[in-house]
């Protein structure tokens, strides 16, 4: 008896278990009204939308457990939740089928991108600046939908938002679940959740044959593509190094996208290397020994297959919540990640103006030959910083791009020293 509970500790040590358990609830209870709101946006049947949660649950389960014991890693991956806001927004008007295509163009390109090394070239073309403001743009809406829900549904939406911001204060890792558990209170107070509509089901696979329409892949695959790797994956890298694992990096990129790939037919419109949540199970509190808080990624990805299997019930309870608190926990679950990108835009004065043109313009949602505003945002951004560097560079006798942009801008100097 001692030896099988000495075995038990060896495999699932609390500490581990506990943070692949927070992981999983924190990055999923935060972005799955996204994730609910990209699949609507392209049509999904309530069946269609909880085999997008079992493709994504086994998807991410699969590589959290295979990537975290091949490497002996906390490997943590998740779905791409700036890619489902593009997703949200670029997708509207277009059949499942299209949506599909783009899934499989986006996971063909991150695969080929990890498997030939083409990660790091690749960003390299497109600057960070410019990657974040699309972002920004992107999650501009789901910002604004904080609000927008509170103006239709106070009694709902601003207590969600006193208690997020309580627990960024004091206990910042629970605020978004803090804020959920309390929408969901208010909201079974004012009787607008449909709990008849709740339906305990196993989720059931829904293969779609992809339909390649180039508006499509180029206004929604596109654009995933690009949020996915320069956002996420990017991030996710980071967060590994941070905590001193020396992973190589183009293997996890390839398998990400590998299964992506394969499980995009049945809804898995992006996996990536996850961030904000990895860092929970590879700090301290996962393990004290680092090398042990592999186990941690593989208790999250345990915990990924039982979403994806309960992937009905998930679509389910989705829709019997008020969409103003779906609303609400979507923009409250993106502060941060627009927090992070506005900065991220904003702080190199050399890409400042084409990270600003490509925010505005991505934030507009204009639409052009059937193509979303994401496409248009990044190529107006990239068209500014061509003219603009070109402009610069033909004046030899001004001073350095970091000190030029502030000498020919008052504003701009002025903003600096702020």
């Amino acid at each position: 008896m001692k030896s099988l509970f000495s075995v038990i500790r060896q495999v699932a040590p609390p500490s581990a278990v506990v943070a692949g358990l927070i992981s999983v609830l924190v990055g999923t209870t935060s972005s799955a009204a996204i994730v609910f709101s990209a699949a609507k946006a392209a049509g999904a049947s309530s069946g269609e939308l909880a085999s997008w949660m079992l493709a994504l649950g086994i998807g991410m389960g699969a590589t959290c457990i295979g990537l975290s014991l091949r490497y002996r890693t906390p490997v943590v991956t998740a779905w791409s939740t700036p890619g489902a806001a593009v997703l949200a927004t670029s997708l509207l008007g277009a059949t499942m089928a299209q949506a599909i295509g783009a899934f499989v163009v986006s996971a063909a390109l991150i695969t080929i991108s990890g498997l030939t090394g083409w990660f790091g070239r690749v960003m390299d073309r497109i600057p960070v600046a410019i990657a974040a403001a699309l972002l920004a743009g992107v999650l501009a809406e789901f910002g604004t939908g904080l609000f927008t829900a509170m103006h239709s549904s106070f009694g709902v939406v601003f207590p969600m938002f006193v208690v997020y911001l309580v627990c960024r204060r004091w206990w910042a890792r629970y605020a978004v679940l803090a804020a959920l558990v309390t929408g969901v209170v208010a909201a079974s107070v004012s009787g607008s959740i449909r709990l008849d509509h709740v339906d305990l089901a196993v989720a059931t696979p829904v293969f779609t044959v992809p339909h390649f329409s180039w508006p499509v892949i180029i206004g929604a695959g596109l654009p995933l593509f690009v949020v996915t790797m320069a956002s996420q994956n990017l991030a996710g890298v980071a967060v590994l190094r941070n905590d001193g694992y020396q992973v190589p990096v183009s293997p996890l990129i390839g398998w990400t996208g590998a299964v992506n790939l394969v499980l995009a037919p049945f809804g898995c419109f992006g996996l990536n290397l996850a961030a904000i949540t990895a860092a929970i199970c590879t700090g301290r509190q996962a393990h004290e020994d680092p090398g042990r808080r592999f186990l941690a990624g593989v208790w999250a990805g345990v915990f990924f297959l039982c979403l994806g299997v309960l992937g009905g019930t998930v679509g389910s309870l989705l829709t019997a919540l008020p969409m103003p608190l779906i609303a609400g926990i979507g923009g409250l679950g993106l502060l941060n990640t627009i927090i992070s990108s506005l900065s991220s835009a904003l702080a190199d004065e050399r890409w400042r103006e084409s990270a600003v043109v490509t925010f505005l313009a991505t934030a507009s949602g204009v639409t052009l030959l059937g193509i979303g505003s994401a496409f248009w945002g990044l190529l107006a951004g990239v068209l500014t910083a061509v003219v603009t560097r070109s402009r610069r560079k033909s004046r030899p006798a001004e001073p350095s791009a970091g000190s030029g942009a502030a000498d020919e801008d008052p504003v701009s100097r002025t903003g600096t020293r702020g």
